[in-house]
Parts: C-alpha cells; sequence; structure tokens
C-alpha cells in the first residue's frame, strides 16, 4: 500500500491469469498513464531547489509497484483486467487531483 498525499492507495491483484489481448491493453494503458504521471512529478521534484526526498521516494515506490502490476497482466484474466484498468484509471484520477 502506497499514501500519497496522506491517502492509502491499495495495490491490485498479484494474479492476472488468462488476460485476454483487448484487456491487456486497456489495462496496460491504464497502468501506464499511472507510470508517466509519477515520472512527470519525479522529474519535477528532482528539479526543486530543494528536492524532497521523502517524496522522490514515495513517488519512486509508486511507479515500481505500478510496474510490477503491469508486469503481472501477461497471467490476468478479463475480468481481472477490467478491474485492474478501473483501479488505475481510478488512481490517476486521484492521483491528479480531479
Amino acid at each position: 500500500m502506497i499514501k500519497i498525499k496522506g491517502v492509502a492507495v491499495s495495490g491490485t491483484p498479484d494474479d492476472f491469469s488468462g488476460l485476454e489481448d483487448g484487456e491487456e491493453q486497456g489495462a496496460e494503458e491504464a497502468i501506464q498513464e499511472v507510470v508517466n504521471w509519477y515520472n512527470t512529478q519525479l522529474l519535477e521534484e528532482r528539479r526543486a531547489p530543494v528536492p524532497d526526498e521523502e517524496r522522490v521516494e514515495e513517488l519512486k515506490t509508486g511507479r515500481e509497484a505500478a510496474l510490477a502490476d503491469r508486469a503481472q497482466l501477461a497471467t490476468a484474466d478479463p475480468e481481472e483486467a477490467d478491474r485492474v484498468a478501473a483501479v488505475y484509471a481510478a488512481r490517476l484520477k486521484e492521483l491528479k487531483g480531479t
């Protein structure tokens, strides 16, 4: 579990067995959007006059968790893929504060 701005963000399941191509792509795209958000935030934080090292570590941890979830998609079934896509779409909304 990762805390972003004081909010706990739960991870996704560890088993994504049997994922079909369409679901995998949708979930993969949702995860990539979250990874992109983390990359942007990391870049901005690192460019700050005085980077907040705790925030940098939180961002790196969040990005690594998303990348690990993306790697698990190879074994996801369609229902799990839909759930992963929904979780990551919601996570991106939360991260962006929208």
